[in-house]
């Protein structure tokens, strides 16, 4: 956490991290006026399902598979803030079931307003986590800008047969959370000053930890959907996959995985704008049980920046699914419930 007299990124920003996106309801009107022309038949996913990245078929053995995403400071630490951004975006390529191969920076940044080392430290940043990736930051493009915005275009490879998209669930799959749910409300409590060093290395450890499992999930027949949790939180991604597949989910609230301190600090009011926003978008499309709290319902809206992994797989791959996650650090993976065949909608049990 930065020390005294020491420059706050979030200060400069009106929102961080993906709880800065455009509600879903707004996001979904915009879509809907926006032309779609003479789409090709090599372009696998488009902007049909709200998937995480478009795949357009290269040849026969190759899709390649195309992402952006960026946003403002979600932490005051200008490293950090790098490493956060890249690996959200990264996070688009694993989710498809690709392997990246390189990036493109997306820099805005407030000239007038930031040290040049400043802005150097989040290049860095976000370089380090490329690195860790194994690809490189290729290019980009920077402007002057009003606040400090800062993330990457994203290629990778896959296979054409094993693109894993977020809409061909199928009914009875089991659903599995690769990390636990609270980013927005740690990042709404550092950004009033109530985050403790603990919960801030929690929040540090989520963010930038690579979703690497999606690429080993690609491999297996039995993962039949696949997406990242983010913005719209667990309930409107998980929305998505349901809509996607015309399938309702059923969720178990006491085996949804959350950073350690969530639960208090979101009773205590720590929570961002965009949980409330997410709800007014896609509440009426979710049924909770009468024992769910207040508390409960805004860390399932909850926006996650660089969040983990949702997978939809056949019930006897789950035990194969949870050791891929394990054996590569991710020890928190959970079932969380289940899809079956109704319309699509959420169910939150207690």
């Amino acid at each position: 956490m930065n020390a005294p007299g020491k420059i706050r990124l979030t200060e400069f920003s009106h929102g961080g991290g993906c709880g800065c996106k455009i509600a879903p309801a707004v996001l979904t009107e915009l879509l809907a006026s926006a032309p779609v022309r003479g789409l090709p038949a090599a372009l696998l996913v488009g902007t049909e399902t709200a998937d995480d990245a478009a795949v357009y078929k290269l040849n026969e053995s190759q899709a390649l598979v195309a992402t952006t995403d960026f946003f403002t400071p979600i932490v005051d630490d200008p490293y950090e803030f790098g490493r956060i951004a890249a690996t959200n975006a990264i996070s688009d390529i694993y989710a498809m079931g690709a392997k990246p191969i390189l990036a493109l920076a997306v820099v805005g940044m407030p000239l007038d307003k930031l040290p040049l080392d400043v802005i150097g430290k989040i290049l860095e940043g976000g370089e380090s986590i490329c690195a860790a990736a194994g690809i490189p930051i290729a290019g980009g493009h920077t402007i002057d800008s009003v606040e400090p915005i800062y993330g990457l275009v994203v290629l990778g490879l896959v296979h054409p047969d094993r693109v894993k998209t977020n809409a061909a669930a199928r009914p009875g799959d089991v659903l599995i959370l690769g990390k636990p749910l609270g980013v927005g409300v740690l990042s709404a409590a550092l950004k009033k000053g109530a985050l403790d060093a603990a919960g801030y290395d929690a929040m540090i450890a989520s963010t930038t930890k690579l979703n690497t499992p999606g690429r080993r999930l690609a491999t297996l027949d039995a993962v039949h959907a696949l997406t990242d949790v983010t913005g719209f939180g667990l309930l409107g991604h998980l929305l998505e996959v349901c809509r996607g597949a015309k399938l309702s989910a059923f969720l178990d609230m006491g085996k949804i995985p959350l950073l350690a301190g969530v639960e208090r600090l979101a009773t205590a009011g720590y929570i961002t704008g965009a949980s409330s926003r997410n709800w007014t978008a896609y509440g009426e499309d979710v049924a909770l049980d009468a024992t769910i709290t207040t508390m409960q319902r805004a860390l399932l809206t909850d926006p996650q920046t660089s969040g983990g992994l949702l997978v939809a797989c056949a019930p006897a791959a789950v035990d194969e699914v949870l050791d891929m996650f394990r054996a590569e650090g991710f020890a928190t993976a959970a079932v969380i419930g289940r899809l079956e065949s109704s319309p699509a909608r959420v169910n939150v049990g207690a």
